[in-house]
């Protein structure tokens, strides 16, 4: 499952890249008026008119392919266990659980607060 996911996030990356980059390359509207006067519209590598179907089909090609792999990795991410408690109780109680099992008993850590507004120091 973890190589899957790496492949669908390394797949939405290139996807990313390659849409930011087709982007920056294309022209914009106002591009168009001086290519109807005849200035360089015919020199270019696909023709008057055909960079404009090229680069904007394969910009749509890889937002459908970004948006897949983005709603892939919400899927899956969904799908790991989770426990009844937030991130923060979880990660309160497993670090000083840790620090306290290396260490001598007498040299045992304080018993961390059970929820978050707990932690915040007061005068």
């Amino acid at each position: 499952m973890n190589v899957f996911l790496t492949v669908v996030l390394a797949l939405q990356m290139l996807a990313a890249l390659g849409m930011i980059g087709l982007i920056l390359v294309q022209h914009g509207k106002g591009a168009d008026m001086g290519a109807a006067f005849g200035s360089g519209g015919s020199g270019s590598l696909f023709g008057a008119s055909g960079s404009a179907n090229f680069l904007s089909r394969t910009t749509a090609l890889l937002a459908a392919v970004f948006f897949v792999c983005t709603l892939a990795l919400a899927y899956f991410g969904n799908l790991r266990p989770s426990s009844t408690g937030s991130v923060l109780e979880s990660a309160a109680v497993s670090a000083p659980a840790a620090a306290a099992s290396g260490s001598t008993p007498a040299a045992a850590a304080p018993a961390a607060p059970a929820s978050g507004a707990a932690q915040i120091p007061t005068r």
